[in-house]
């Protein structure tokens, strides 16, 4: 019988990496972000507190695990930021990353950003990141993945990177079609997880944002879904989603205005709950209410693509460790 693998858990958040390898049996033994208010939510969920900053945190003083998790944070590559990467202090999270891979050296590891961290100063910094994985050690694959194409009704592409260490004799290359999900038609739309059967009383949207709204609903006349999102919500525009798959969620919901999608035909916005199933958390996640809530929420990781990144990668590390 193989042993149990564990794993870290960095820049934690929500824990979506969490839910994903636990679902394979695998124990975090150290998980970390800077956050405390995610950090509480995240002890309310999993049962224990992460440490804090990990720039101050020696790397010998993690416990030793099989597997490194890790969302590092995405701002300094978005399109939606200034798009600084390494010059921005939390481009150089990165860093910390290869700061534990070189002290602890995993088996593997799994990596999440966003689709911008891909061409990002003309690909000079995806090419530095591969460059340095590949000097710790370990072998690099690399896809960018659209959750609507995985199961989960929104429109969030990310990057996902999977690394094994070469030393383990393991052609991540060869077999870089078994680490990734298949994709898969969508099964659900946000229609099935909106729920019209509350009032939601508090998420109702000002008369200014409902004028705006219908300023420019003339745009989907012709909508084929039983719901109409509507965000970015200003009065020289509106974008909508008609089509059964929700725009990106992002952390600016987290600032109040018009940045949390509105239903228009319920005139409220998304719930918390909502927006959670639009990330394919389970319906028993425990999370807050309000800005922080949103915010958390647009950081996070898609659930479903991780869990079958995780089921892939932990399948081939087991059989490997079968054959030694």
């Amino acid at each position: 019988m193989s042993k149990q693998l564990k794993f870290i858990d960095l820049f934690c958040g929500l824990g979506g990496f969490r839910i994903a390898f636990e679902k394979q049996k695998c124990k975090c033994v150290f998980s970390s972000d800077i956050d405390e208010a995610v950090a509480k939510v995240y002890e309310k969920n999993y049962g224990d507190y992460p440490s804090g900053d990990i720039t101050k945190i020696d790397a010998k003083d993690i416990p030793d695990f099989d597997i490194l998790c890790g969302g590092f944070p995405c701002q300094s590559f978005s399109i939606a930021g200034k798009r600084l990467g390494f010059d921005d202090a939390r481009g150089t999270m990165f860093f910390e990353v290869a700061r534990i891979l070189k002290e602890k050296k995993p088996k593997a590891f799994v990596l999440e950003n966003v689709k911008g961290l891909t061409n990002h100063d003309g690909g000079r910094t995806l090419k530095t990141i591969l460059n340095i994985l590949d000097c710790l050690g370990y072998d690099v694959v690399y896809r960018v993945m659209n959750s609507a194409n995985f199961g989960v009704p929104q429109n969030r592409e990310r990057w996902y990177c999977i690394g094994i260490r070469k030393n383990l004799n393991i052609n991540i290359k060869e077999r870089e079609m078994e680490i990734f999900p298949a994709e898969q038609l969508l099964l659900h739309s946000f229609d099935d997880i909106i729920d019209d059967k509350n009032e939601y009383k508090d998420y109702k949207i000002s008369e200014i944002a409902k004028s705006n709204i219908q300023r420019h609903l003339f745009k989907v006349k012709n909508k084929t879904s039983k719901y109409t999102l509507a965000y970015e919500i200003r009065p020289s525009r509106c974008q909508f989603k008609c089509n059964g798959i929700s725009p990106c969620l992002t952390a600016k919901m987290g600032t109040g205005g018009n940045n949390v999608p509105v239903i228009v035909e319920l005139n409220r916005k998304l719930t918390e709950d909502e927006c959670l199933k639009l990330m394919g958390y389970p319906d028993n996640y425990k999370i807050g209410r309000g800005a922080q809530a949103y915010k958390q929420i647009g950081n996070s990781v898609i659930v479903p693509i991780l869990t079958s990144i995780a089921e892939n990668l932990v399948r081939i590390i087991k059989e490997n460790e079968t054959k030694l």
